[in-house]
């Protein structure tokens, strides 16, 4: 019997002062918008108290309560909705939901269905013309938080045999097409902006965004993901192993640069990169989960070994964990472990060891020994808030898989495209 690591007291006193939504009323009343945000909002919280239902760490009211907070208004969908955002946030909810209770939300869930495959179909008609007229995409066209890949990963969760998830696939291997632009070959997910998504004089000519949150390693995810699961078009495996190929010439030790600018894609060296904390969102975290992923589906046991190789150094590397200064899912210590835990159960037996042993320790970090876990929440909430990614919500769900040994009971880190 696995005995619970001590953060699993962090978690649980987290989901406790969570409970209630109307003890964080303010965060409504300010932010209505919040209401239907999975990275800020209800549908994040949610998710934290359905896991724990799941799992019977705790009841169901919770669940209600903030289900009935996402639910107070108009879903939105459409152009102004993601895999963060409005239909398919809601969506990625409920599914996780109904796996804990099934035949649970059936009506609620197929009207959101319906929404994520109509705006999913939009999307990839103006990607496709965008493509046939050989512009460069922006990143919202097909990056995890608001593109292509995050509505895909909703899609490949409810309706893996459909045929909108299908299109979504074959869209992404499109991108991976090289295209000639002023000039010059670059890689078809080449984004003419900067990483916020307009133009910014620091990167003229744009750039290649390698993070898994805005970058090209979301669609890599999504395309590795689906192969896994038996859902597969043409061009898939090769464009997998286009992107591996990239992210294999950029690799600088365990880690990876952010994104490649012009500049950095016509010199003929580059230097070593400073230390960079091993994110999810961009760091080696979530490229190396994804390249074990893209490794499994392929069958690739060098970039299987490779990819485990990596995330555990990156895991035990002092100054990339000094770059690490927070708790979060996105960017911090509880997300750090979750992947590495995930990682482990998936990783060549030497390096399960590693990842496993790198997991400990990242609890350990994110709740040191004798720390009154009542103390840690509630600073917690005061300075992250209750949101799911860079927030309390995420913070204690991402610590439950690890902290008690076990694999989770939903498929909630289906919106990090990590599983």
């Amino acid at each position: 019997m696995t005995i619970p690591h001590p953060s699993l007291r962090l978690s649980d006193r987290i989901a406790e002062l969570l409970a209630d939504p109307e003890a964080v009323a303010s965060a409504w009343s300010s932010r209505p918008q919040w209401r239907q945000s999975l990275a800020h909002g209800a549908p994040g919280v949610a998710l934290l108290h359905i896991e724990r239902a799941a799992t019977g760490r705790g009841p169901w009211e919770p669940v209600r309560a903030w289900l009935a907070v996402a639910a107070d208004a108009p879903v939105t969908s459409g152009a102004d909705s993601y895999l963060y955002y409005g239909a398919p946030a809601l969506a990625h909810t409920l599914a996780c939901a109904a796996q804990a209770r099934p035949c649970s939300y059936q009506r609620a869930l197929a009207h959101l269905d319906q929404a994520v495959a109509a705006d999913a179909t939009r999307r990839c008609d103006e990607a496709l013309t965008r493509l046939d007229r050989g512009d460069l995409p922006a990143l919202a066209e097909f990056d995890a938080i608001r593109g292509l890949a995050g509505i895909g990963a909703v899609l490949l969760h409810r309706t893996p045999d459909g045929e909108t998830v299908r299109r979504v696939l074959s869209c992404l291997v499109r991108l991976t097409d090289d295209v000639e632009h002023d000039g010059r070959l670059l890689p078809g997910w080449w984004a003419p902006h900067g990483p916020s998504g307009r133009p910014d004089e620091r990167f003229p000519g744009g750039h290649a965004n390698n993070g898994l949150a805005h970058g090209i390693a979301g669609p890599l995810a999504l395309l590795a993901l689906a192969l896994r699961r038996g859902v597969q078009v043409d061009g898939q495996r090769q464009a997998i192993g286009t992107i591996t190929a990239w992210l294999e010439r950029w690799r600088d030790g365990h880690a990876w640069p952010y994104w490649i600018t012009r500049g950095q894609l016509d010199a003929v060296a580059r230097g070593p990169l400073p230390p960079q904390r091993p994110s999810w969102c961009y760091g080696t975290a979530g490229l190396a989960r994804v390249q074990q992923l893209a490794a499994l589906a392929l069958g690739d046991q060098r970039l299987r070994h490779q990819a485990e190789t990596d995330l555990a150094s990156a895991l035990a590397d002092p100054k990339a964990l000094a770059a690490t200064t927070d708790l979060s899912v996105c960017h911090g210590y509880a997300g750090l472990a979750h992947i590495a835990h995930r990682a482990a159960d998936d990783a060549l037996p030497h390096n399960a060891v590693r990842l496993r042993s790198a997991a400990a320790l990242l609890l350990d970090t994110a709740h040191p020994p004798r720390t009154d876990p009542d103390t840690q929440a509630r600073r917690l909430l005061a300075t992250a808030g209750p949101a799911f990614l860079a927030g309390a919500a995420g913070t204690a769900l991402a610590l439950l898989a690890p902290a008690t040994g076990a694999a989770p009971a939903t498929r909630w880190d289906a919106c990090l495209l990590t599983a």
